[in-house]
């Protein structure tokens, strides 16, 4: 059955690479998008004249928490809310429980995610056993079985002699190594970044340099192995400046920066707010124009949610013994437009960053198409945008099971109505097709 969507705004990158940015009608047929052009007709249409069709987002840094802590999110409501934000493709981190660190729990996770069907789940396996940090995981299992890179979550590789083997390894299996760069002797436990907000609140402080040490020597252990080194939510006007000198000596490196460390900065944690923290901690000003500017000049080629549920327990607390982390799935692609709205960054920058720069970090897509692109061919992933609609943020509307989020009762501008995987409707926030 064919499901014409009319007279959208299509826009993303075309297999081979080419922008599209054109009003148009997109034919989906068996799975894939069979034409976009004028005119075209279909057993099922939607009028799409006001709205934006995008290749579905993809995200390379979600904790879905499925299997061990499904009390804060397992992967059917991780996935609801990934396709409620118009995410099709996430990447989900290895610090479950038990630690996907082997073939078995990689394996569970695929078939798991696939009863679930609604998002396309890729797993990354942990770099070593249990994140412990001491041994190296099962990584020929793991590839095998569907992981498409290799971290330990939320905890910095920090041996440089099992840095140099991981890197070898992950080179041999064709894996990025994806690295939580953070210092924990620098950090002695900061719950906020170094600055006059920390000093004013009495609070423990984290330096940037915590961030920017771990990367300048990384980097050259990359350069002596040759390995594909990404790096995760960078939050450092310092690291971007490593990050652009390492690209222009050609080393194979990427970068990720996340919606918040985007769009907030320390100020954001001057009323104590646990639902503020996170790791890497909210930064200066200068240090989100900077990520900002990278994210422009192409330095940082992705934006990933690192979507982190916590209960309520580990969240209303004090702020320097609450659990870090934030959502994201559902309120990334609304808060980095309005960067956009603002003249802050291209518009194009935000959807290729959010589509086919992670696509390509990851290298899951290819030449003839893939997750991160649209065009004849090309599986129907789509993310179906209304530029306009504002919508606020609470927890009735929120798909994740957890609620924690500093945006609780923000009014933002723009929001998906629907997302399609594999030409099939997962998710119609208005009943569009029902």
């Amino acid at each position: 059955m064919d499901l014409v969507l009319r007279g959208g705004r299509v826009l993303g990158a075309q297999p081979g690479g080419a922008w599209l940015d054109v009003p148009a009608d997109v034919r989906v047929a068996n799975g894939v998008v069979v034409e976009i052009g004028a005119g075209l007709r279909g057993d099922r249409e939607l009028d799409a004249r006001g709205l934006w069709i995008l290749p579905g987002l993809v995200d390379l840094r979600a904790h879905l928490r499925e299997p061990g802590s499904e009390h804060e999110e397992d992967l059917a409501s991780g996935a609801a809310a990934a396709v409620s934000g118009g995410f099709t493709t996430v990447c989900a981190q290895p610090d479950t429980q038990p630690v996907n660190d082997q073939r078995t729990v990689t394996d569970w996770i695929v078939r798991r995610a696939a009863e679930v069907n609604l998002c396309r789940v890729r797993p990354v396996g942990a770099i070593t056993r249990g994140l412990g940090g001491e041994h190296l995981a099962e990584i020929a299992g793991m590839k095998a079985a569907g992981a498409v890179a290799l971290s330990d979550g939320e905890r910095c590789l920090r041996d440089l002699g099992l840095l140099r083997r991981a890197l070898e390894y992950a080179r041999t299996f064709d894996l990025p190594l994806v690295q939580h760069a953070l210092d924990v002797e620098l950090c002695e436990g900061g719950a906020v970044n170094e600055g006059p907000t920390a000093t004013r609140l009495g609070l423990r402080p984290q330096p940037a340099a915590a961030e920017s040490a771990i990367v300048a020597r990384d980097l050259e252990v990359v350069e002596w192995t040759g390995a594909r080194y990404h790096l995760a939510h960078v939050s450092a006007a310092r690291t971007v400046a490593l990050l652009r000198d390492a690209r222009r000596r050609g080393l194979p490196v990427t970068a990720e920066v996340t919606p918040h460390h985007l769009t907030m900065t320390e100020e954001a944690c001057a009323a104590y707010d646990p639902l503020t923290k996170v790791t890497p901690p909210l930064r200066s000003p200068a240090d989100r124009t900077a990520l900002i500017d990278a994210l422009c000049d192409g330095t940082i080629d992705a934006i990933a949610t690192d979507h982190s549920p916590e209960g309520l327990t580990d969240k209303e607390l004090e702020l320097e013994v609450a659990a870090p982390g934030m959502l994201g799935l559902e309120t990334a692609l609304a808060l980095v437009l309005g960067l956009a709205r603002d003249g802050h960054v291209p518009e194009r920058r935000v959807i290729e960053a959010l589509t086919i720069g992670p696509a390509r970090a990851f290298a899951l897509t290819t030449e003839g198409g893939g997750p991160g692109t649209i065009g004849p061919g090309v599986v129907a992933d789509l993310c179906i945008y209304d530029p306009a609609r504002a919508w606020t943020v609470t927890p009735g509307e929120l798909s994740s099971k957890a609620k924690n989020t500093p945006l609780l009762g923000t009014t933002l501008t723009g929001r998906c109505v629907m997302t399609l995987v594999g030409g099939r409707v997962v998710h119609d926030r208005d009943g569009r097709l029902h």
